[in-house]
C-alpha cells in the first residue's frame, strides 16, 4: 500500500513539474521562436541554398566570326538556362580580366574562321574559359558545354555528309586547372570558422562576466564601460589573428591550397571580418540573459549567415531572392575576398568594393553593438 502511494506521489509530482516546465516554455516568446520559427527558416535556407543544380552562370562572349553560325552557337549555349550572356564583344584580354575579377563565370571565344572552316567541313575549336575556383561548379559547367556543343553539332550535320564534330570546345579551367575541390572549400571553411569562433568566444566571454558578477565589480572601479569593452576586443582580436595565420598555414601546407595573393591584404580583410564577428558576439551578449541563451541564439544566427555567404555552396546556384538576401550578409564579402586573394592573386584594386562593404559592416556593427552593451552596463 505504501509503495503504491509512493508511486502515485511520484507520478503526481512529475506531472506537476512537466506542467510547470511547459507553462514556462510557452511564456518564453524567444524560446518559442527558436523552437518553431527558426527550424522552418533553416529548412527553407538549406533546401534552396544546397541545391546541386548549376544554372544562371554569367557568360561573356567574344565573337570574332560575327556570322549566322556563330550567333546560333551563342544562342545554343543559353537556351537551357545554364548560362546567361552578361557580356558580348570586347577583346579576349578583357574577357579573361572579367573572369579573374569575378564579374563572369565563363567566357566563350569564337574564332574568325568559323564560317570558312564549316563550309569546308573542317573542325573548329572554340575556346571556353571557366572560372575553376569552385571545382564542382566548373566541372559541371564544362560538362554542360560539351553536351550543348554535341547537340549543336547534331543539328548542323543531320542529313548532310559533313563530319559529326564540326565545333569542338577547348576548355580551360582558370586558377584551378586540376579542379581540386579542396581549393574551393578550404578558404570558405577558414571564413566560416573565423566567423563562428569570433562570435561565440566574444559573446561567451561577456556573458560569463555578467553571470559571475565581475562586470559589476569592474564598474565600481574608475574605469569606464568603453575601456572594459576595448579590453575585451583588443586581446581577442590579436589571438584570432594568430588563429587566421595558423589556419592559412594549414590550408597551404596540409591541403596544398596555393596562396597567390598579398599576405598583408589577406590579414587586413581577416581583421575586418574578426571585428564583424566580435560585434555580432557583443550584440548577442547584450540581448542574452545567460550563457546558454547566448550560445543557442548564436547557433541559430550563424547558420543562415554561413549558408548565405557562399562558403559552402556557390551563390550563383541559389534562388535569386537568396542572392539578394546575401548582399546583407557581411560574411559573403569576406568569403569573396579570401578566395580572390588566395586563389586568383588579385589585389585591392579588384576587390575594393568587397573590402569597403566589409569595413562598413565592421564599423556599423561594432558601433551599434558596443553602444547597446554600454547602455546595459549603466
Amino acid at each position: 500500500m505504501q509503495m503504491h502511494l509512493e508511486r502515485l506521489d511520484f507520478r503526481l509530482q512529475l506531472k506537476a513539474l512537466i506542467r510547470k516546465e511547459l507553462q514556462q516554455i510557452l511564456r518564453d516568446r524567444q524560446l518559442l521562436f527558436l523552437l518553431f520559427a527558426m527550424p522552418i527558416l533553416q529548412l527553407f535556407i538549406y533546401g534552396f541554398a544546397l541545391s546541386p543544380e548549376v544554372d544562371r552562370l554569367r557568360l561573356g562572349i567574344v565573337d570574332h566570326a560575327g556570322s549566322t553560325i556563330s550567333r546560333a552557337l551563342a544562342a545554343c549555349l543559353v537556351v537551357n538556362g545554364v548560362f546567361e550572356v552578361e557580356e558580348s564583344g570586347g577583346t579576349e584580354a578583357q574577357l579573361a580580366r572579367k573572369v579573374q575579377d569575378g564579374q563572369l563565370d565563363a567566357g566563350l571565344i569564337i574564332p574568325a574562321d568559323l564560317e570558312r572552316r564549316f563550309r569546308s567541313g573542317q573542325k573548329t575549336r572554340v575556346q571556353v574559359l571557366i572560372d575553376g575556383v569552385d571545382a564542382n561548379t566548373a566541372g559541371i559547367a564544362g560538362g554542360y558545354v560539351g553536351q550543348i556543343l554535341a547537340a549543336f553539332n547534331r543539328q548542323l550535320t543531320t542529313g548532310t555528309q559533313l563530319p559529326r564534330e564540326l565545333v569542338a570546345p577547348q576548355i580551360t579551367f582558370a586558377y584551378n586547372p586540376g579542379l581540386i575541390s579542396s581549393w574551393f572549400f578550404v578558404p570558405g571553411v577558414i571564413a566560416l570558422v573565423l566567423n563562428l569562433v569570433s562570435t561565440l568566444v566574444s559573446s561567451a566571454a561577456l556573458v560569463r562576466e555578467k553571470d559571475s558578477g565581475t562586470l559589476e565589480q569592474l564598474l565600481m572601479t574608475p574605469v569606464s564601460s568603453l575601456q572594459i569593452l576595448l579590453a575585451k576586443i583588443v586581446p581577442l582580436s590579436f589571438l584570432l589573428m594568430i588563429t587566421v595565420f595558423v589556419a592559412l598555414m594549414v590550408a597551404c601546407l596540409i591541403f596544398q591550397v596555393p596562396f597567390r595573393g598579398n599576405l598583408l591584404l589577406f590579414l587586413f580583410v581577416s581583421f575586418l571580418a574578426i571585428l564583424v564577428g566580435i560585434s555580432i558576439g557583443i550584440a548577442l551578449a547584450a540581448y542574452s540573459e545567460n550563457q546558454r541563451q547566448s550560445l543557442l541564439t548564436s547557433f541559430f544566427v550563424n547558420l543562415p549567415v554561413i549558408q548565405l555567404s557562399g562558403a559552402i555552396a556557390p551563390l550563383e546556384s541559389m534562388p535569386e531572392i537568396f542572392q539578394w538576401m546575401s548582399l546583407l550578409n557581411p560574411l559573403r564579402y569576406y568569403v569573396s575576398c579570401v578566395r580572390s586573394i588566395i586563389l586568383k592573386g588579385v589585389g585591392l584594386e579588384e576587390i575594393w568594393p568587397n573590402v569597403l562593404a566589409l569595413a562598413a559592416y565592421a564599423l556599423i556593427l561594432l558601433s551599434l553593438s558596443s553602444s547597446r552593451f554600454r547602455k546595459q552596463l549603466k
